[in-house]
């Protein structure tokens, strides 16, 4: 048996349109990264850490900032969401959301269309997607000691669906559910993937500290 812990990584630039506009932390999400490094500093800690290879990924490890050795993986990376929702447009003529319901009715849109094939075939399909970051997840056990995966909300919410058999409406809840640096946990056994921690925020639960507390 192994158990991973993932987080999400902080808060981004809210409000782009596009990949390279969005991938950078605001500075409230390297602050939400900084209060998680100093709640895992007194506590546990980690031997490893492990994100993805997007921008926003390694400037949370960065600003966890512990004393461990970083690796980086791609196969962490977040779900093509603009591509998706760019197909979603073209195909379906759903237009991007402009606000927080919007996105919030978006989001099931986007999840269905790709789990149904009906994306572009230029886009990485949902059963590529689940099989890289599973494949993340089992490779991650190899290293020794305590590890922490800092990846995106898409991969949680889909490793969540994957461990709870959810179908796409379950897991478009979920999706809305993984706060900025939010806490996961994953236990590897025999019989499969078994979620022990959803979103857990223990750095964020002080009321001088609610603010952040940020989904989008």
């Amino acid at each position: 048996m192994q158990d991973l812990t993932l987080a999400r990584h902080g808060q981004a630039q809210t409000g782009a349109k596009d990949e390279a506009s969005y991938d950078n932390l605001s500075d409230l999400g390297q602050q939400q990264a900084r209060w998680l490094g100093e709640h895992i500093r007194s506590s546990q800690g980690y031997d490893h850490v492990v994100s993805g290879a997007l921008n926003r990924q390694i400037q949370t490890a960065q600003n966890i900032g512990l004393d461990a050795p970083h690796h980086k993986d791609a196969r962490l990376n977040e779900m093509d969401y603009f591509g998706l929702a760019a197909s979603l447009a073209k195909t379906h003529g759903v237009p991007w959301p402009s606000s927080e319901p919007e996105f919030i009715a978006h989001v099931p849109k986007i999840l269905t269309a790709w789990r149904k094939g009906e994306i572009s075939d230029d886009l990485e399909s949902y059963e590529a997607f689940c099989q890289r970051i599973s494949a993340a997840l089992m490779d991650a056990t190899q290293y020794e000691g305590r590890v922490l995966l800092v990846t995106s909300a898409g991969v949680i919410s889909t490793l969540v669906a994957m461990a709870l058999d959810l179908e796409v409406s379950g897991k478009s809840k979920i999706f809305m559910s993984v706060s900025h640096t939010s806490l996961h946990r994953f236990s590897l056994r025999e019989d499969g993937m078994h979620l022990t921690q959803f979103a857990a925020t223990p750095h964020l639960d002080h009321a001088n500290r609610l603010h952040g507390v940020t989904y989008a």
